[in-house]
């Protein structure tokens, strides 16, 4: 049996991959507008370049979820993230668009593999706790999101160059990497449910995929779009402030999650969820001025913050499926909405302009409601059957 004190030490680590996760893709989205300046990329140049994160993070699908199911998961996730910190140092090398190309595909497909195997530990660790917990997981991805933009706001005062920002953020990366690999839960592979099985679709996982799908394209797209959005649309000298705001108020919202979920329950959380991502893209879109831009992404990122690591909570209870291979087939269709989302509205911006591509994520808010009703209506009548 796990003790108390062995079980908390897994969390507190757990937790800080989790953070320094979130820290280093803020580090990556914070810069964005940087490598635009220096490829000289017009909105659709650049929409095409993340257009690069998407492709390679399928291509870590068939991989990621056969090195879960091969091995424990702590295995793929130490390695994964290893490579990860190696490739965000060469995205700040690259002079040429091609080199940039490899360098994010290589970025986005250690990622998968790092997301896969750090969401199975939390999966596994939440049932060793009976207090939900996978909320403030994904709260500390969050919080180290604020952290990375916020040292990227740091840097920026000082002009200090890509090339050292993205190598700080790499050595420090791979010194914890190392350190904590002994902390990881150990024998968590899962011994059924670990092939996908083709055919008809699960319904269960179908809904769910759809869900976190609409949900990554708001996030994918506020985490790359955000800093732009502020600098050209309004105008903003410090273009992290949207980053940093919808960052913040999302980490509150995933350290808030599980106590919301616990008295209001999912079905209400995904509804509200929803309200407040088309209530604050609204506002941000309607009144395109400094502080109704900051309320409004505030409230996009208090209404994402919740639903994914809800989905996967749900993902973990599949029949069908293991926990670590249930969450690969829902963080498929996160990681698409996540990464299609930016060169999307970088189409749409190029044909349009920026505030209009924004309504995008509006749209997207709205999917949550159906979509998740349909989930539960699906998930009452199988328990019924049950019964």
């Amino acid at each position: 049996m796990t003790t108390t004190i062995t079980k908390n030490k897994h969390r507190i680590f757990l937790s800080t991959f989790f953070f320094m996760s979130g820290f280093s893709f803020a580090t990556w989205a914070s810069r964005i507008p940087t490598i635009k300046m220096a490829f000289g990329f017009n909105e659709a140049e650049l929409g095409s370049i993340l257009l690069a994160m998407p492709i390679g993070s399928l291509l870590g699908l068939p991989i990621s979820g056969w090195l879960v199911s091969k091995y424990n998961s702590r295995v793929p996730l130490a390695v994964g993230y290893g490579l990860n910190a190696l490739s965000l140092a060469l995205i700040g090398f690259t002079h040429a668009t091609i080199s940039l190309v490899a360098a994010v595909v290589l970025f986005a497909f250690t990622t998968r593999i790092f997301n896969i195997s750090v969401n199975t530990q939390a999966i596994t660790l939440q049932k060793q706790f009976s207090q939900k917990i996978i909320g403030s997981f994904h709260g500390f991805w969050s919080t180290g999101g604020i952290a990375g933009v916020a040292f990227s706001t740091f840097l920026l005062e000082f002009n200090t160059p890509i090339q050292t920002h993205f190598l700080i953020v790499a050595i420090i990366t791979l010194l914890i990497t190392c350190y904590s690999y002994r902390y990881l839960l150990k024998n968590d592979r899962a011994e059924k449910g670990n092939k996908i099985i083709v055919g008809k679709p699960d319904p269960y996982i179908l809904y769910l995929g759809l869900v976190v799908f609409f949900s990554a394209i708001c996030e994918g797209g506020m985490f790359d779009w955000s800093g732009i959005y502020f600098k050209e649309v309004l105008d903003v000298k410090i273009f992290t402030y949207g980053y940093l705001i919808f960052m913040t108020f999302m980490a509150a919202s995933r350290f808030l999650s599980d106590i919301i979920i616990s008295r209001f329950g999912m079905p209400a959380t995904y509804i509200m969820s929803a309200t407040f991502i088309v209530s604050g893209i609204g506002l941000a879109i309607i009144v395109p001025q400094f502080w109704t831009a900051m309320i409004g992404f505030s409230l996009v990122g208090f209404g994402t913050a919740a639903v994914i690591p809800m989905s996967y909570a749900l993902a973990g209870a599949s029949k069908k499926y293991s926990p670590g291979m249930a969450i690969s087939i829902i963080a498929t269709y996160s990681i698409t909405g996540m990464l299609l989302g930016p060169p999307l509205i970088g189409y749409l911006a190029h044909a349009f302009n920026l505030r209009v591509s924004f309504i995008v994520f509006g749209f997207c808010g709205l999917m949550l409601i159906p979509i998740s009703q349909l989930f539960f209506k699906y998930q009452k009548s199988v328990l019924a059957e049950e019964v």
